[in-house]
């Protein structure tokens, strides 16, 4: 490319970079804005050789395009933040928000003058080619699909309804996360009524390796439990307005509520301290 499109990610989380490394591979200058980020994202950052800015506004000045890849509860912060800063070009909201919230982040930029085109990514952070999908909407989502058509993320364009590629990713969602939170309210409830071990010994019976399958399951979603808390949130607007009960995505909420205490810990906790987490809300009643 001999003029490189110039675009900003927001931000270099483990998500973001390699939402980065897509869009740099497929020929474009990717800028991140350094203030306020933590030691880990600028490491991400420079082993990407992204663009460095000190403002927010030096980099929408900048970029033709802004990618937001943040949680879900700071997604409209996020477009307002860009639009305070007199951001002029493409505004592409990746996060794992409802349709409503995406189509409010939509009016957010046209009263700013900017085009929104919305996102969701599905599957984990994309280093291996085929493993994970950007699906996207909106009058300019082909122009999206281009920016990152070289690299490791798969792209599909769902129409130019904005709110669609959302409503995918929440469908999607739904079911893998949900499915491991109804998982951890299982062994949770299990545990307090004193027959753990006897459900345990019953799921062996057919695999015996069933039991410590599911203990590294919910071992390993504590790490992503924190973000993973506001998804369900999303999704059960998003059931609501689709006529479905959102209940089960409020419960699913709460149940990776309970487990956002591990964050920021350096190994992932064994099935013991999983349980104390989950519980902990009922001992204190």
């Amino acid at each position: 490319m001999n003029n490189p499109v110039n675009v900003g990610i927001l931000h270099p989380g483990a998500m973001g970079v390699s939402v980065a490394a897509s869009i740099k591979a497929s020929g474009a200058r990717v800028h991140w804005v350094s203030a306020g980020r933590s030691q880990l994202s600028c490491e991400r950052a420079k082993s990407q050789e992204l663009q460095t800015h000190e403002s927010l506004a030096s980099l929408c000045a900048a970029c033709t395009y802004v990618v937001s890849v943040c949680p879900p509860h700071a997604a409209e912060d996020q477009a307002q933040a860009v639009m305070q800063a007199g951001f002029q070009g493409v505004y592409l909201d990746a996060n794992a928000i409802s349709p409503q919230r995406a189509q409010r982040i939509a009016s957010l930029c046209a009263d700013a003058g900017v085009d929104m085109v919305d996102g969701g990514i599905i599957g984990g952070p994309a280093w291996q080619p085929d493993s994970t999908i950007l699906a996207l909407s909106g009058a300019l989502a082909v122009g999206c699909a281009e920016l990152c058509g070289k690299g490791n993320l798969v792209t599909q364009v769902v129409g130019e309804e904005i709110g669609k590629a959302s409503a995918l990713k929440m469908c999607f969602a739904a079911w893998t996360k949900g499915q491991t939170a109804m998982l951890s309210a299982v062994v949770g409830a299990a545990e307090s009524l004193g027959v753990r071990s006897e459900l345990e010994a019953i799921w062996d019976r057919g695999n015996n390796e069933q039991s410590s399958a599911h203990h590294k399951r919910l071992s390993n979603v504590t790490a992503k439990a924190w973000r993973f808390a506001g998804e369900m949130e999303e999704i059960a607007e998003t059931f609501s307005a689709a006529g479905m009960p959102g209940g089960f995505h409020e419960a699913a909420a709460a149940i990776y509520q309970r487990m956002a205490g591990f964050k920021d810990d350096a190994e992932r906790p064994g099935i013991d301290a999983v349980l104390s987490a989950l519980l902990k809300n009922t001992d204190e009643k």
